[in-house]
């Protein structure tokens, strides 16, 4: 029987689906498609949208994920809730407060979907583990950690894998992917979800 799988987040889940027929674009989505499909029915669902936040999220979650009733639900999202704060100081912000309450509320909406939960930890602000946008981040990934554990879902930990990488050339601007940065982001989900299975 066929599974559906949504994934959702910002430009670095987008990663170019707008401009792709299939709507899955060419970052870490269509590398867990690649290599997963061929031997698992599974229909992967991109809905990334750049620039979001997890207010964003919280906007079109049902629209994006509770309608199209997924079978396994990905969440990364993060990095703009604190790049905005750098790039952005004018705008209204999202501090860690309201990060964990809107978050925790979109998560209690989907509990009773029974959905499989995969939570990413936001990746990085600057490939410099002490930059002050990683500094930042600190909060947010702690966050979605709690969270992890609060609904029983599967943390990803992509920001953990960023820092411990001696590979560099991760990313094209300090946020957004390059395919090397994309390869790490899919090994690190698929060792989470391929340790899921053989539990």
């Amino acid at each position: 029987m066929s599974q559906k799988w949504v994934f959702i987040g910002d430009s670095i889940t987008e990663c170019g689906r707008f401009e792709d027929p299939q709507d899955i674009g060419d970052g870490y989505v269509k590398m867990i498609q690649d290599e997963l499909t061929p031997n698992k029915e599974v229909e992967i669902v991109n809905r990334g949208v750049g620039g979001n936040r997890v207010t964003d999220l919280a906007a079109r979650w049902e629209k994006d994920v509770l309608s199209l009733k997924p079978d396994l639900i990905s969440v990364s999202i993060g990095i703009n809730d604190v790049w905005r704060q750098l790039d952005q100081p004018q705008m209204e912000q999202v501090y860690p407060d309201e990060f964990r309450e809107v978050f925790d509320k979109i998560l209690a909406e989907t509990k009773h979907t029974g959905a499989e939960l995969y939570l990413m930890e936001p990746t990085i602000i600057e490939e410099n583990n002490e930059s002050k946008g990683n500094q930042m981040l600190i909060p947010y990934v702690e966050i979605v950690r709690e969270l992890a554990v609060k609904y029983g879902a599967r943390l990803v930990p992509t920001h953990t894998a960023f820092l411990q990488t001696a590979q560099t050339a991760l990313t094209t601007d300090g946020v957004h992917m390059t395919d090397a940065g994309n390869r790490l982001m899919a090994d690190t989900w698929l060792e989470a979800y391929f340790a899921a299975e053989h539990n």
